[in-house]
């Protein structure tokens, strides 16, 4: 009976040595993780909070249209010229290649000549409306970085919404409207961003700088992240310190800028005039050339890296977590509840590690959530108890583990796990230098505690 109470105080006592050792410097700081800061040099690697490089996300996208038959060329129409709307001999023609539009080339490097773009029909049953959805899906949280870019080879529309989703397009919320006239089209003043603050960052505005009907040299309709960013970091953005400080104290900011699907919503057609024009229909249709939208994968400040598998983006997660996002802890380390990572304190950030859970010795309660899996450990079965496994109980100041049962220390050490100098064996003791081995007082009084729980 005390052999037993021995080895499992025993395998208890390495586990906690262990976690002692290896978990508080990593608790504070992030110490694998780097990503790219502004200074007066330039960008440099500095390590702070863990985050995958931005990319272009278009490469991962998944594109729906709604109505799904609202692309030209089946059957095959004529349109008119952007350039001349009153030059309507241009053909779409879906069995084609030279002349079909799909929804791709909305995506594609621009190969062919002229423009490459997805096009919608022409506006032929007007009056009823011209409206046309493109969902855009990455089955994915993904956080924006950088501006999205709609580039239109269409005039730009009289009327537009841009919709985010943060829960896999099962709900939908407004980005921004675009408009003409936003009082008539949208009971909204019309704004841009350089009218909002800090304070104001998160409102959602109505714009009439992008709908500006037929005009070749301006094709363009921005949403403005970058512009938002700068009311934190400045207006160059070199102080990013200060944004990510703001993104971690304020969850709606840091959600505004997170998505999983796009929604454009295109309601009206350019007109470049107040009437339609009944007798040139095939003047109006809707027609995009590229959309970029740069962005990173979301994984909570837990992975610097974000995988491809089977045509799905997967953080690769650290810190014992996992999930598509990092957003649990792995099993057998729920010592704690998880929590994404912080990029506070600034600039190193805490990493916020899952650390190993324990469940059982009596099954005390308020401990199911402090301490490793006893189960795993194999507590339960003393004899069978893992001196180390170079997982969890490791061999300290460079000892080596031998089949699990001992430790092969270093000359200078000697321990179950080398965590004692053999000079504190000596008559003289150990220089205040080497004194690395010594148990601490706050750990005997975390050993008395477990002791305590496992006296029967």
């Amino acid at each position: 009976m005390y052999l037993s109470r021995f080895l499992s105080l025993h395998a208890l006592w390495v586990t906690v040595s262990s976690m002692m050792q290896h978990y508080p410097s990593v608790w504070g700081h992030y110490d694998v993780c780097k990503t790219q800061i502004y200074t007066e040099e330039g960008k440099v690697w500095d390590y702070m909070a863990c985050q995958p490089e931005a990319r272009d996300m278009i490469k991962y996208v998944k594109v729906t249209l709604d109505p799904p038959d609202i692309t030209c060329g089946d059957p095959p129409e004529t349109f008119c010229a952007m350039g001349n709307p009153y030059m309507c001999n241009n053909e779409c023609d879906a069995s084609t290649q030279e002349l079909a539009h799909p929804p791709e080339l909305m995506f594609d490097l621009e190969g062919r000549h002229p423009s490459t773009f997805w096009q919608s029909t022409t506006w032929k049953e007007y009056p009823k409306p011209l409206h046309v959805n493109i969902t855009l899906s990455w089955n994915k949280t993904i956080e924006l970085t950088d501006n999205i870019v709609i580039t239109f080879e269409s005039g730009r529309p009289d009327q537009m919404i841009l919709e985010k989703s943060l829960d896999y397009g099962r709900t939908w919320q407004p980005y921004q409207y675009y408009a003409t006239d936003c009082l008539d089209a949208f009971h909204m003043d019309p704004k841009s961003v350089r009218d909002l603050s800090q304070q104001t960052v998160l409102e959602i505005i109505c714009t009439e700088e992008y709908s500006t009907g037929y005009m070749t040299n301006s094709k363009i309709i921005h949403f403005e992240i970058k512009d938002r960013f700068a009311f934190f970091a400045g207006p160059r953005l070199h102080n990013m310190a200060s944004l990510y400080g703001q993104l971690d104290t304020t969850k709606k900011l840091r959600d505004f800028f997170t998505i999983t699907d796009l929604r454009i919503r295109l309601l009206r057609p350019a007109t470049g005039e107040i009437y339609v024009d009944e007798q040139h229909l095939a003047r109006y249709f809707y027609a995009i050339s590229d959309i970029r939208v740069y962005g990173r994968c979301k994984c909570n400040l837990h992975a610097t890296g974000c995988k491809e598998e089977n045509k799905r983006l997967l953080c690769e997660c650290e810190h014992n977590t996992t999930g598509p996002d990092c957003g649990k802890c792995k099993k057998n380390y729920q010592g704690r509840p998880w929590s994404p990572g912080s990029y506070l304190p600034i600039p190193k950030g805490t990493a916020n590690i899952c650390i190993p859970s324990i469940s059982s010795i009596g099954n005390p309660p308020k401990f199911d959530r402090i301490w490793p899996n006893i189960s795993s450990l194999e507590v339960s079965k003393p004899n069978q108890a893992n001196v180390c496994d170079n997982e969890l109980l490791h061999c300290q100041n460079g000892g080596t583990c031998i089949n699990n049962v001992r430790c092969q220390c270093p000359p200078a050490y000697t321990g179950i796990l080398c965590e004692k100098l053999k000079c504190e064996r000596d008559p003289g003791g150990c220089s205040h230098n080497s004194g690395r081995g010594a148990i601490s007082h706050g750990s005997l009084l975390l050993l008395t505690a477990l002791v305590g729980l496992c006296v029967c």
